[in-house]
C-alpha cells in the first residue's frame, strides 16, 4: 500500500470514528495547561492530573507562581518524574511569563521555545490545544506509532522530522486533532511493550515495523 493510501484510510476512520478528541490533561486556563504539560514529560496523564488539582489551587495562574519558590512548588509535583527539574522550570517559566509577556501564555513558537522547560512538543501542544494553530506535536507515542505504521520513512529518525513529514501528509484541518489520534492510538493500542494487534483497527494495513520503535516508545 502507497503511503498516501495509509494515510487516507487511517485519517478517514479517525475523523468517523473520534471526530471531538482533545487531550486528556485536566486544566483551566492556559498558563494551566502548560503547566500539566510541562509536568507530562516521561510521566502519565493520569500521574499529572493527580497532582495539579492541589497545585492550581495554590498557584492559578502565571503571576502567583513567579512569586513562589522552587521547593514552595516542589512539595506538589514531588510525585511525577523528574520532579526537582521540573519544579525549577515551572517556577523560571512563570517568571519570564509574568515579566515579559504581560502574565499571558505567549502564541508564537519562537515566544514559547523562550520559556525554560518548553521544547517544541510542548509548545505545539499549545499552539494547537489551546490556540487552535495548525501543528502537530510529536511526543514519544505519536513517534512511534507513525514509524510503526508506515506513515514515515525510517530516515525520519528525530521528532522534528517526523513532525515534518506528518504536516506533509496531513491537512491543515486535521493536524491538530491527529497528535490525539495518533497518540491515543499509541497510548491504548500501539502501545510501546506489547501492541494489541489484534484490536487494532489498522492490522490488516499496518506494516508492523516493530523493530526499533520500542526504544522511541
Amino acid at each position: 500500500m502507497r503511503r498516501k493510501e495509509r494515510y487516507e484510510r487511517v485519517l478517514s476512520y479517525f475523523r468517523e470514528h473520534m471526530p471531538k478528541v482533545t487531550t486528556e490533561l485536566e486544566y483551566g486556563s492556559v498558563f494551566q495547561l502548560l503547566v500539566a504539560t510541562v509536568l507530562s514529560a516521561q510521566c502519565t496523564d493520569k500521574r499529572i492530573n493527580q497532582v495539579t488539582p492541589e497545585l492550581f489551587r495554590r498557584f492559578p495562574d502565571a503571576r502567583s507562581m513567579a512569586a513562589a519558590e522552587v521547593d514552595e512548588v516542589l512539595a506538589y509535583v514531588k510525585s511525577v518524574s523528574y520532579p526537582n527539574s521540573k519544579a525549577r522550570h515551572l517556577v523560571e517559566m512563570s517568571r519570564m511569563i509574568a515579566a515579559d509577556f504581560g502574565g499571558e501564555v505567549p502564541t508564537e513558537m519562537s515566544d514559547l521555545l523562550k520559556l525554560p522547560g518548553v521544547g517544541r512538543k510542548t509548545a505545539n501542544v499549545i499552539q494547537a490545544v489551546a490556540y487552535g494553530q495548525s501543528t502537530i506535536a510529536v511526543d514519544t507515542h505519536v513517534y512511534r506509532v507513525s514509524h510503526r505504521m508506515g506513515l514515515v520513512p525510517s530516515s525520519a529518525n528525530t521528532p522534528a522530522k517526523v513532525e515534518t513529514e506528518l504536516k506533509r501528509n496531513i491537512p491543515a484541518d486535521d493536524r491538530a486533532d491527529a497528535h490525539h489520534w495518533l497518540l491515543l492510538h499509541g497510548r491504548y493500542v500501539c502501545q510501546s511493550r506489547q501492541p494489541k494487534c489484534d484490536n487494532c483497527q489498522f492490522a490488516d494495513i499496518c506494516p508492523k515495523l516493530l523493530d526499533g520503535s520500542k526504544v522511541n516508545g
